[in-house]
């Protein structure tokens, strides 16, 4: 895991605002730092997934942290929660008609500062 200090150093070099906003909530909470880590690699490492890989690697009723960006490739059969940085505008599409709930990482912050009952996919 990253220490705060490694985080501020790469989150100067960021020149998106969403982003910058959604590492420095996360790195004010504990309970987040490692999302923060994450999500402040460089551009090349970020982590994106396909509907397919969420699919095999969760079980019904998890909620799914996605430091990164939510492809639309597959499909998802799994009534889940996932919290992701960005969904592509496919992925969305199809995860709010498989009943899916989805939240950006920001958000849940707010509403869950503990990061209680959440599972972080690398």
């Amino acid at each position: 895991m990253k220490s705060k200090t490694k985080i501020s150093k790469q989150l100067e070099r960021k020149g998106n605002s969403e982003l910058t906003n959604s590492i420095l909530a996360a790195k004010k909470n504990n309970s987040w730092v490692e999302v923060a880590g994450l999500l402040s690699r460089p551009r090349r490492k970020r982590i994106n997934f396909n509907l397919d890989e969420i699919n095999q690697k969760c079980n019904e009723g998890e909620s799914i942290i996605i430091p990164g960006k939510v492809l639309s490739q597959g499909k998802i059969e799994k009534k889940i929660k996932i919290i992701a940085f960005n969904f592509s505008e496919k992925a969305k599409e199809k995860l709010l008609s498989s009943k899916c709930q989805i939240t950006y990482i920001s958000d849940e912050i707010k509403s869950n500062p503990s990061a209680k009952g959440l599972k972080i996919l690398k």
